[in-house]
């Protein structure tokens, strides 16, 4: 059996997307058996330009498993830079499938792009399409933009463009239940929610032996990811900053935003906010350990409140308090699965202060959630749905 694995994102990238697939992969390993290989295409490292990593274009990473690493064109961290570098993706994974066949085309798709690519080859190869979904791409890029002629040439342009990928595909998995209703319509695919989950290495290495008490003297708030439209941090962070002196707010990351919300801290003159570039995640680990809070924050697109944020699944490994600004279905979710968490509406800085100084500080220990939702059985049962659609059973 020959299956053809698709992640714009791969190790050592730092996303999401990255660290889904990679940890989803080396399951694939595990349980295919020996007649099996795999060829994986993804892109060498570029989620943030302030990050660099040293990796090989080409790698055996087990025996009939290989990586083939696209090198994109250095391009603005921008909507049009974006397509330049995804035509590069798409051209190439072309180039490199041309001639070969495939049972089964495996896709992880946050931008609806890969997903759409794998639709064209999984015609081609006349196989199946297994494609996981991380977003909702149509819905989230159209409220982006303010200009209504882009929103409505958006919605209508890319329709059926997303109706050509997901009428093809044979099974579809959906990172956040949110997403189910959007996805009701195709009927033609057998559908899974096999959501984001927490990697070991934030499951052994969290530290409980010198927890943080409330007597401490400036609290740490932390957030560490991307730093986009879709985070919105430039409209919380240095709006709660002024008005909370006695916390430290500490941001890690990149992205398109970033220069927005230093600029904002600059004419606040905040100077309890820390700006730090993307750090690899043995390093987030002390980074962790030594916050107070963990923070995350979600913009007020109306696309959002169908999202399963990955980074909720990280900190949820923690026992530190999570201050999370979300509506939606991750409300819903955190309300029901993360204890000891502090919700606030989405850029309302008012709410997040009052919740913040009325919360009595604690730290608490989730281990129901970190069994729940550890990736590594996550991936067990998601591997096996896989293995199952490309030998023909659903």
């Amino acid at each position: 059996m020959k299956i053809l694995f698709l992640s714009y994102y791969f190790e050592p990238d730092l996303s999401a997307g990255s660290f889904r697939n990679t940890s989803l992969l080396k399951e694939l390993i595990v349980q295919k058996k020996e007649d099996t290989s795999v060829d994986v295409i993804s892109t060498f490292p570029n989620r943030y330009k302030s990050f660099n990593a040293d990796t090989q274009q080409d790698e055996e990473l087990a025996p009939n498993v290989n990586i083939h690493r696209v090198l994109l064109p250095k391009t603005q961290n921008n909507f049009k830079g974006q397509i330049v570098a995804y035509r590069k993706f798409y051209g190439e994974v072309k180039r490199l499938t041309k001639g070969k066949e495939y049972d089964l085309v495996y896709a992880s798709s946050g931008r609806l792009f890969t997903a759409f690519l794998a639709s064209v080859l999984a015609r081609k190869f006349k196989c199946k399409l297994y494609l996981d979904i991380r977003d909702i791409f149509r819905e989230g890029i159209t409220e982006i933009f303010k200009s209504p002629f882009l929103k409505i040439g958006l919605g209508v342009g890319l329709r059926p463009i997303e109706n050509y990928t997901f009428k093809r595909a044979t099974h579809i998995n959906l990172v956040s239940k949110g997403f189910g209703p959007y996805f009701e319509k195709y009927t033609n695919a057998s559908q899974s929610f096999f959501t984001n989950g927490i990697d070991s290495i934030f499951i052994n290495n969290k530290d409980t032996s010198n927890q943080k008490q409330s007597t401490s003297d400036k609290k740490t708030i932390v957030y560490a990811g991307n730093i986009g439209q879709g985070q919105g941090l430039d409209k919380v962070i240095p709006k709660a900053a002024k008005r909370l002196p006695d916390y430290k707010f500490v941001i890690i990351g990149d992205g398109g935003t970033k220069p927005l919300l230093k600029e904002a801290l600059e004419i606040e003159n905040i100077t309890n906010v820390e700006l730090r570039d993307p750090v690899k995640r043995d390093e987030l680990l002390t980074i962790y350990n030594e916050a107070d809070f963990l923070f995350l924050h979600l913009n007020t697109y109306k696309a959002f409140e169908r999202v399963l944020p990955s980074k909720l699944f990280e900190y949820g490994a923690f026992n530190k308090p999570m201050i999370a600004g979300v509506g939606g279905y991750a409300l819903d979710f955190i309300k029901e699965e993360v204890s000891n968490s502090i919700t606030f509406k989405p850029t309302d800085v008012d709410d997040f202060v009052t919740k913040l100084e009325n919360y009595t500080y604690k730290e608490v220990s989730r281990d129901a959630f970190v069994a729940k939702f550890s990736r590594e059985s996550i991936n067990r049962e998601m591997v096996s749905s896989i293995l199952n659609i490309a030998s023909g059973s659903k």
